[in-house]
């Protein structure tokens, strides 16, 4: 902490030599500062930490305008009473005064906390506002204000407590909240001759909510506590609001013109200005059209994603499908998906955890839309009809998830694509480990089908070595490697060599085969994959008990673990093996847990043994770029579980991305990475117009809030106070709404209004 002493030599120094030696440390590194002032002014005020870190000063004796303009991150604490203007200004600070305050405390703030353990003087609050951007101000002060209180409030919230007051015939002073517009003022106490222009209320829940936190905040930092059980009773509380301004408005008001032509400049005696200055009496509009409106709206239709499309690995746009089954367009709907991935069914309806659907907008109003029916409808929909018309040749070796999607992306656009895969059939893991629980198996065969459809080529039961992988290196112009990850990781503690590789059982039971595991198994691990070999386990003959540990928390999603949990299982962690024997798993804090068999499921590796060496780094991984191409040749490409593991979208994600940048580099054309749009803020979004019911309804795509894609409802058109939007159907049957800027005003009611966020209002620079 930086002490800082305002008498030098018994000669107080001025204000600016001690803001700039405030500065100066603050250069330095200090963030804590104790003052000892001689009246300073404006202390604490307009400043910012070097590092980011919050300031916190403790002054005492101050000057005017403590805290004045202050900044968010800066603490201020005052030791004894403040004269005027304390939080003048105010823009984010929070400041605690330890005594009385002078008159205009709180004046302008438009952001920021002021406490105040006594009472602050006239005027106080006046000119408060709230700019929707910033948290609103706010003003809590212990007893009682002076006259004038809370004049031409725009905005904030004020708290006044009349702690030691109940002998005051107004805890606001005389004539508060004159021209108050905007904001809030809660009072306890008496209160005489408030202005007409505001209502006086009882609260209602969300007031006592809000005071009830904030009161136990306020008194802990003035360290009044003993107040807090007479603060939080609240049949003495009220609070006022501004009268709206048709409220307001009298009939004994004369307008402008009237004004101007009685009042302020006729040529007749006892006029204001009439001897001064003559006036023409021409008249131009207050509110502008044109180039001079301070603002312009803007249709941004799709400029934005949706919560729905922003978190898919994928990016399938949920929102454009539901919008098309709203113009009922269902076929168009169900083969959209189609553009984005092969396997909608099968993995959007089924095996993905739906992250679309855990971040859909819906939830603010009921529940998330049924985006896993909506996958599965897109079932039986045939393949495109793919012509390959370049003559560019891609190999793809590996036909799971990854490279079918690269393959699917490639022939979209004309490209010749042959696969080497191993297996028997296509599919990888999706095929060949996931229990039928999670995906039915008539539903995945349908998709292969489909995909079988298409002209790729494909070789099965083909293993790729390092002799067959530089013949492809010279026959293709391209080569993707989608291996996945087939290679069981395996810790070598001490009995290792007895274990079950969980990725093995999961693909002999996929085929079949039976497994004698005894009564009771542990499962090493508690991933998603771990959690598919409990299940597995449990349909083993004789298998009573498993137990599934790890050595954190458990990284499967819930609805997995509480599947595996209603079949019995347990899941145990942190647990951390030491050796595996006869008697099960050794565990380090000595414990063992009792087991016939032990299956380790921890994750999988790719197997790279058809490479050359100088494709992997020194942990043989593969060395790639950000655009996926490997490092030592521009023409290898490599996705999915061969670079990381994750989802079954996450491999479909890398496949579309990939064979994106594939088309660039056989083009010639720079590689780019996938960042897509914004994801479209919250607040856009009005949930205000939809109804609240369940996702069981005939008419689903109806509960889509459509986020950041017009969903044509004419709202903005029809509600446009200068009728300036039209709506247009452009030549390929696509619409767009326009705003004609000769007619327009800025007044952002399109924007206000909009149920989807599509109208965006931009100043006019």
């Amino acid at each position: 902490m930086k002490k800082i002493d305002t008498l030098k030599n018994n000669e107080r120094i001025s204000t600016q030599a001690l803001m700039q030696e405030i500065w100066d440390n603050i250069e330095k590194g200090y963030n804590d500062f104790q003052i000892n002032a001689c009246g300073q002014h404006n202390i604490g005020g307009s400043v910012w930490s070097k590092n980011g870190e919050p300031l916190n000063f403790y002054i005492t004796n101050p000057g005017q305008r403590v805290g004045a303009m202050g900044t968010k991150g800066t603490n201020i604490y005052v030791n004894g009473s403040a004269p005027a203007d304390v939080g003048w200004l105010n823009s984010g600070a929070k400041i605690v005064v330890n005594g009385d305050c002078g008159d205009t405390t709180g004046h302008c703030a438009a952001s920021g906390k002021i406490y105040v353990s006594g009472s602050v003087g006239c005027r106080s609050g006046a000119l408060m506002k709230k700019d929707p951007k910033f948290q609103a101000p706010e003003l809590w002060v212990l007893k009682s204000c002076g006259s004038f209180s809370f004049e031409f409030m725009g905005g904030g919230i004020a708290v006044i407590c009349g702690i030691d007051c109940d002998n005051k015939t107004s805890v606001l002073g005389d004539r508060a909240c004159t021209g108050m517009v905007g904001g809030v003022v809660f009072f306890r106490g008496s209160v005489k001759n408030i202005s007409d222009d505001v209502y006086v209320l009882d609260l209602d829940d969300k007031d006592v909510e809000f005071l009830s936190s904030g009161i136990k905040e306020f008194l802990s930092e003035i360290k009044e506590e003993q107040y807090l059980d007479t603060l939080l009773n609240f049949k003495n509380w009220k609070k006022i609001v501004a009268k709206t301004y048709e409220e307001r408005k009298q009939q004994t008001n004369i307008t402008t013109k009237t004004f101007r032509l009685n009042k302020w400049q006729k040529e007749v005696d006892g006029s204001i200005f009439g001897d001064l200055i003559q006036d023409n009496f021409e008249t131009y509009n207050l509110v502008q059209t044109g180039d001079t409106r301070l603002r312009i709206p803007k249709w941004k239709n799709y400029a934005y994603c949706a919560p729905c499309e922003y978190n898919c690995p994928i990016k399938i746009p949920t929102q454009k499908r539901f919008s098309l089954l709203r113009a009922g367009k269902i076929k168009e709907a169900l083969n959209l998906v189609l553009d984005y991935s092969p396997f909608p069914a099968s993995v959007c309806g089924q095996v993905c955890p739906n992250l679309c659907l855990n971040n859909c907008s819906r939830t603010i109003v009921d529940e998330p839309m049924d985006i896993k029916t909506l996958g599965i409808l897109s079932k039986d929909i045939k393949a495109p009809d793919f012509k390959i018309t370049k003559k560019e040749k891609i190999a793809i070796i590996g036909a799971g998830v990854a490279g079918l999607s690269c393959a699917w992306q490639l022939m979209k656009q004309g490209y010749s694509v042959k696969i080497y895969e191993q297996d028997k059939d296509i599919g990888g893991k999706l095929s060949q480990v996931i229990p039928d629980e999670r995906l039915n198996s008539e539903i995945l065969n349908t998709e292969i089908e489909r995909f079988k459809q298409t002209p790729c080529k494909i070789k099965t039961s083909v293993k790729v070595t390092k002799e067959l992988f530089k013949n492809l290196e010279n026959d293709f112009d391209a080569i993707v490697i989608a291996i996945g990850g087939h290679g069981a990781v395996v810790i070598p503690f001490e009995g290792y060599e007895r274990l079950i590789k969980g990725l093995d059982f999961l693909k002999a039971v996929k085929c079949g085969q039976k497994f004698n595991l005894g009564e009771k198994v542990v499962v090493i691990g508690a991933g998603n994959a771990a959690m598919d070999v409990v299940t597995e386990c449990y349909k083993q003959n004789g298998v009573k008990e498993v137990t599934a540990i790890d050595i954190q928390e458990p990284s499967a999603f819930k609805n997995e673990i509480e599947n595996t949990q209603k079949l019995g299982a347990k899941i145990l962690w942190p647990c951390f093996t030491q050796k595996v024997d006869e008697k099960g798993v050794h565990l380090k804090d000595g414990s063992i847990l009792e087991a016939d068999s032990v299956i380790i499921a921890i994750g999988d590796r790719p197997i790279f043994d058809f490479l050359n060496k100088k494709y992997l780094d020194e942990k043989s991984r593969i060395k790639i770029n950000e655009f996926n191409q490997t490092i030592v040749n521009k023409k290898v490409f490599s996705i999915g579980d061969s670079i990381k593991p994750g989802l079954f979208t996450n491999a479909i994600a890398s496949g579309k991305e990939t064979a994106e940048n594939i088309i660039r580099y056989l083009n010639n054309l720079p590689l780019e990475e996938h960042h897509g749009k914004k994801l479209i803020p919250q607040n856009r979004i009005k949930s205000e117009y939809y109804e609240c019911y369940n996702s069981n309804c005939d008419n689903e795509q109806n509960r889509c809030l459509s986020c950041g894609y017009c969903r044509d409802c004419g709202l903005c058109k029809e509600s446009c106070p200068q009728g300036a939007i039209s709506r247009v159907t452009k030549d390929d049957g696509r619409f767009e709404y326009i705003s004609n800027p000769d007619k327009c005003i800025g007044c952002g009611i399109c924007a206000g209004l909009c149920p989807c966020g599509i109208w965006e209002m931009e100043d006019n620079l």
